[in-house]
């Protein structure tokens, strides 16, 4: 293994004397045709590298596949949405809920696009939803891999992809259909491109990243722009070009980012209100306001106007959504995603910068850290303190930088682990990493007992090791190393397994098991570990996802307690898992105008009889059906195959469509029925007199209701009287 550790650097960044960057040949060594570079690497590779690589990918593939299908149809709300788009091109720019174009989901559209092409090519199913976004992790460990390899060696590439395979919430979102899983893998070629700018000065590396970046906004929204002083302030002190080339090269990475991004955002802002979707999310049909409101200073600040923690900032240093603080991504509900080692990146990361000290401005060695660590210490600030709306798997955002530092770190250590600062430095980032692992697997007591003593006695073992590992023989140091390695990897490696083994449905949804304190298994929960009102989320689960609920809507599974007021899932129906599958069951909870709280979660299953009905003449409408909030309209959009509106959007607060425009459409036979049970009602954050309210009391006085099982439908054709 060879680490470059540029310590008097050319105006390329390389040191004299040593060996360029991993992915350049040797000078006058022979190119291997590609077939032979496929599965023999390059030249200079060891005969082992190629081939470990290609079953690290292959590993990461089978893993996230297996029992993908679990999972059904994942988030429904985005769901509804590649199905529009797989039906309607119009819908599928627009990211619209329905191929008829009522309204679009609450992000841009990016993340939809591969999944609705996906369905287009196969047709519907969970599996043409979800394996685009197996890929998308496949290509985040390749790309993290090859952004390691260059600098360091193939064995850090090897770590720090194993890292990111088998980080809990990766393995969650990386077989999920929410907009992270994209986010990710832009997130982590951004860093990888500035990373190759810092190696050669190249403008087109900046070019490359400002696209990814760019990209990444249409995925989801300011996210993406978390990154972006880190990376632009390592580019402007450490590229190996001029000052004045580097503030140009900067200025052409942020045009890049917004032509890249900036594209769509211009053809909606000017194409005609009328005759697009309503925007969701916003208040006034604009996808601007939309992005620097409810999914952007709001998500800071708690300010969110239509949100589902009902906006505003909550006491003791949090909103509904958490109590915030340095400490916060180490909490029972969040520290089992992705903190595993965290502590031990942080150490390394330190480490890294210290062994680079004496470099010149240009070392790309350092460069590396300076990006990742810096990617990974503004996010981790961002998500600790954020008041808004925060969802525990937001956190795949921080895998991606991770797992680098604990590559490029541990690998840089060993390679001076003759020295005692760095044999020690080692000892102690595995000491964190054991200690953490049990803190961790001791907040799932009953959950693989055994497994916190092996990794807290294994971890502490090898720290031993790898104190004397300078002194040791070399296969006796490596024996402690590849101890460490295997107990600091066992506890995430156990989450993701069990993550991986169920299915994980709805909007709010964590990896592992169920923890005390916190939010584990494939259900979710609400804001703060419950609902506004102080609920407790059910914490237990069946296998694959399926949740079995009685007559009333109570969910019933092991150590949960139900909603507030037994309001179970959706509208009080059973969580939907696979296509076209479930049960409606009772009304809930119900809300405002007239919705359960489950809404929030996911849709409500969707009986053979109401299928029908909805079926029925379905062609003759522009919507077979309207229901307030998304996700209920998803779930009978989804088991149907016709669109159905959202009334509300996904929280039912968007104030689309208006009363007025309801009775227009229904006037006009554009909509057949109006489903009571189930939705957002008046909308967690709404009001009673809101729009969503107002369509619901004039349907229920207005239109004969209409009863299939224990669903509720009103015919939007038939007057009360009649």
């Amino acid at each position: 293994m060879t680490v470059h550790v540029d310590q008097k650097t050319t105006g390329t960044g390389v040191s004299p004397g040593t060996r360029p960057p991993a992915s350049e040949p040797h000078a006058g060594a022979p190119a291997r045709p590609f077939p032979q570079r496929l599965w023999h690497g390059r030249p200079e590779d060891p005969r082992w590298a190629r081939p470990a690589f290609l079953a690290l990918l292959l590993a990461t593939a089978v893993l996230y596949l297996y029992n993908l299908s679990a999972s059904g149809y994942a988030n429904s709300f985005y769901s509804a949405a590649v199905q529009a788009g797989s039906q309607s091109w119009k819908a599928f720019f627009f990211g619209s809920l329905d191929a008829a174009g009522a309204i679009t989901v609450d992000k841009p559209p990016a993340a939809l696009w591969p999944m609705a092409l996906s369905v287009r090519l196969f047709g519907l199913s969970s599996w043409a939803i979800l394996v685009p976004e197996v890929l998308m992790g496949v290509g985040t460990v390749a790309v993290v891999y090859a952004a390691v390899r260059r600098r360091f060696s193939p064995a850090a590439g090897l770590i720090a992809g194993a890292v990111l395979a088998l980080t809990p919430v990766a393995a969650l979102m990386f077989r999920f259909n929410n907009p992270d899983a994209m986010l990710a893998l832009l997130m982590a070629a951004a860093c990888y491109f500035v990373i190759r700018a810092l190696e050669d000065g190249r403008t087109k590396w900046l070019l490359w990243a400002g696209a990814a970046i760019g990209f990444a906004f249409l995925a989801k929204t300011l996210q993406a722009f978390l990154i972006l002083p880190p990376l632009a302030l390592v580019h402007a002190v450490c590229a190996p070009v001029t000052v004045r080339k580097r503030i140009g090269q900067l200025a052409a990475g942020l045009a890049a980012i917004v032509v890249s991004g900036g594209w769509w955002v211009a053809i909606v802002e000017l194409w005609p209100a009328s005759s697009r979707p309503y925007i969701g999310g916003s208040q006034n049909n604009s996808f601007l306001e939309l992005t620097f409101g409810y999914n952007g200073l709001g998500r800071l600040n708690g300010d969110e106007t239509g949100s589902v923690g009902g906006g505003g900032r909550g006491g003791n240093g949090g909103g509904a959504w958490g109590e915030t603080g340095w400490d916060r991504l180490f909490g029972s509900a969040i520290g089992g995603q992705i903190s595993w080692l965290i502590p031990a990146a942080l150490i390394l990361l330190v480490a890294g910068l210290v062994a680079t000290r004496r470099s010149r401005r240009t070392s790309a060695t350092r460069g590396a850290f300076l990006v990742w660590g810096g990617a990974l210490l503004t996010t981790m600030l961002v998500f600790s303190y954020m008041q808004g709306i925060f969802h525990e798997y937001y956190t795949v955002a921080l895998a991606p930088y991770i797992a680098p530092l604990v590559g490029m770190g541990a690998v840089l250590l060993w390679e001076k682990r003759d020295k005692p600062w760095a044999s020690l430095t080692l000892a102690a980032a595995m000491t964190a990493t054991a200690a953490w692992g049990y803190v961790l697997l001791n907040r799932s007591s009953d959950y693989l007992p055994w497994l916190k003593w092996l990794v807290l006695a294994g971890g502490l073992t090898a720290a031993l090791g790898l104190i004397f590992a300078g002194r040791l023989g070399r296969r006796t140091a490596l024996g402690a190393a590849g101890l460490g390695l295997v107990a600091a990897l066992a506890g995430p490696a156990a989450y993701t397994l069990t993550t991986v083994s169920e299915g994980h449905t709805g909007s709010i949804v964590t990896a592992g098991p169920a923890v005390a304190g916190g939010r584990g298994g494939p259900g979710g929960g609400a804001p703060g570990g419950g609902f506004p009102d102080g609920g407790q989320n059910p914490q237990g689960r069946n296998q694959q996802g399926q949740n079995q609920q009685n007559g009333n809507g109570n969910a019933q599974g092991r150590q949960g307690n139900g909603f507030p007021g037994g309001g179970g899932f959706p509208g009080g129906g059973q969580n939907q898992n696979q296509p076209g599958q479930g049960r409606q069951n009772g009304d809930g909870g119900r809300m405002g105008g007239g919705g359960g709280v489950g809404g929030l979660l996911n849709g409500a299953g969707v009986s053979s009889e109401a299928k029908k009905l909805l079926e029925t003449d379905a062609d003759r409408y522009t919507w077979a059906a309207a229901a307030i909030g998304a996700q209920n309209a998803a779930s009978y959009q989804l088991s149907t195959g016709d669109p159905v509106m959202a009334i509300g959007g996904f929280n039912g607060t968007d104030p689309s469509p208006t009363l007025a425009q309801f009775k227009k459409y229904v006037a006009d036979g554009k909509i057949h029925y109006f489903i009571a049970s189930g939705g957002m009602g008046g909308g967690m954050g709404g009001s009673s007199d809101g729009t969503s309210s107002q369509i619901t009391s004039w349907v229920e006085a207005t239109f004969k209701k209409v009863t299939v099982g224990s669903a509720t439908f009103y015919d939007l054709t038939r007057k009360a009287s009649s």
